[in-house]
């Protein structure tokens, strides 16, 4: 069977603060929108812009990171992989789809809030459920 690969990399805008939760065995779980923006030009030469809106979901410590340091309007690379659900829709019966960016490695791109211009602090772990391997670099000041 051949190799295949599925791999995001995003560079974009937070949406929304960050919803943190826990799974019922106390994972922390965070989801996050994350902005992209494209600029073209169309048909008739003027210039158009467009934004595409992903969903993030970021497991374990990385969870924890970004519900601590991610707030809206925070500039964001995300390295991750597709990961897409289904579900039977409960009022309606029809299936419905759902797509997220499973987040591998985050990069924190904002400067800090104390004013400090850091240029970046990166974060990431092996964000599936169960996995308690958390490869942080040990300059990270939390």
């Amino acid at each position: 069977m051949a190799k295949s690969v599925n791999k995001v990399i995003l560079v974009g805008n937070v949406g929304q603060d960050p919803e943190v939760k826990y799974t019922a065995s106390g994972v922390h779980v965070a989801k996050v929108s994350l902005a992209t923006n494209e600029r073209f030009k169309d048909r008739n030469e003027q210039w158009q812009d467009r934004t595409e809106w992903h969903s993030i979901v970021a497991w374990q410590r990385l969870a924890e990171i970004v519900g601590d340091y991610v707030r809206k309007g925070s500039k964001l690379y995300v390295e991750g992989k597709l990961q897409t659900s289904t579900w039977e829709d409960k009022q309606t019966g029809e299936k419905r789809y759902r797509t997220d960016i499973v987040a591998r490695e985050i990069l924190l791109l904002s400067p800090r809030e104390n004013g400090q211009e850091d240029t970046q602090t990166t974060a990431g772990e092996e964000s599936t459920p169960g996995s308690v391997s958390a490869a942080v670099d040990d300059d990270i000041p939390f």
